[in-house]
């Protein structure tokens, strides 16, 4: 996993291009490792998250899975804490609070997909394809597959996705949700950072508490939503970046912001 930071922007790249960026013990922790610093870092407010050559991720690598007999010999509760220490790397994804943006630059399938859908925002190359895959591993779905596709394309779709594990292209996966958009294979990379550098540039606190209230949206009730909301817009109300934009609108300028 590369880790790459530059004005505002963190791009992480998966990198195992010979195995299709499939995911192992040794791509999870240093995922891990990369966005429990990146969610601490102050000038980080975009995290990009692609893989590297033709694919984004394949998932979870089969190979691995299949000659790691010894994890057979540890005990189930310490294989469950093992693995949920592991699934903190979707939480993060989702969690953070920078935006998380998937530039799905190719197949991306399995836990890669659970990756992907764990992302704020996902674009896609035209190219890209997707699958569940958990089924014909004989898996039961990881990584928070099977809590973000329902929120994404509604229960009855997810389960026909998780149960069949059908592949299916960039486009289909725009209508039915999956993606935020698609875009051309051609400065694919470069048309998803333009769209980083934007969001990079408006006011970090904003984006902050526009994602929070997003996500905890979805455990609570109206009244207790608009208690939280409230919370927040007061506290951005009070901040330098809510100043700014109003001297920058009326000065008729580009705000910069500070994060304060």
């Amino acid at each position: 996993m590369l880790c790459e930071i530059a004005e505002g922007i963190a791009t992480l790249t998966i990198n195992r291009p010979d195995r299709l960026n499939a995911q192992n013990t040794a791509v999870f922790e240093a995922a891990l490792g990369h966005l429990e610093r990146v969610a601490e870092d102050r000038s980080v407010h975009v995290v990009v998250l692609t893989g590297a050559g033709r694919a984004f991720s394949a998932g979870g690598d089969l190979v691995d899975i299949g000659s790691s007999g010894g994890a057979a010999r540890v005990p189930r509760l310490e294989r469950v804490r093992q693995v949920r220490m592991l699934t903190r790397t979707s939480e993060l994804l989702h969690g953070m609070p920078q935006v998380t943006i998937a530039a799905v630059n190719g197949a991306c399938a399995g836990g890669g997909m659970s990756w992907a859908m764990a992302c704020d925002l996902r674009y896609a190359a035209r190219s890209a394809f997707f699958t569940t895959a958990f089924v014909n591993a004989g898996l039961s779905g990881d990584f928070g597959m099977t809590w973000l596709l329902p929120r994404a394309v509604g229960p009855a779709r997810a389960k026909e996705l998780l149960f069949f594990a059908d592949r299916f292209d960039a486009a289909r996966a725009a209508e039915l949700g999956v993606v935020t958009d698609v875009l051309d294979d051609d400065g694919f990379l470069d048309a998803v950072h333009a769209r980083a550098a934007r969001l990079a540039a408006k006011a970090p606190l904003a984006l902050m508490g526009l994602k929070a209230n997003v996500n905890d949206a979805a455990g609570l009730d109206f009244g207790a939503h608009l208690d939280i909301e409230t919370t927040r817009i007061v506290a951005t109300l009070g901040s330098s970046d809510c100043a700014e934009a109003a001297h920058a609108f009326l000065e008729k300028r580009t705000p910069v912001f500070r994060g304060e």
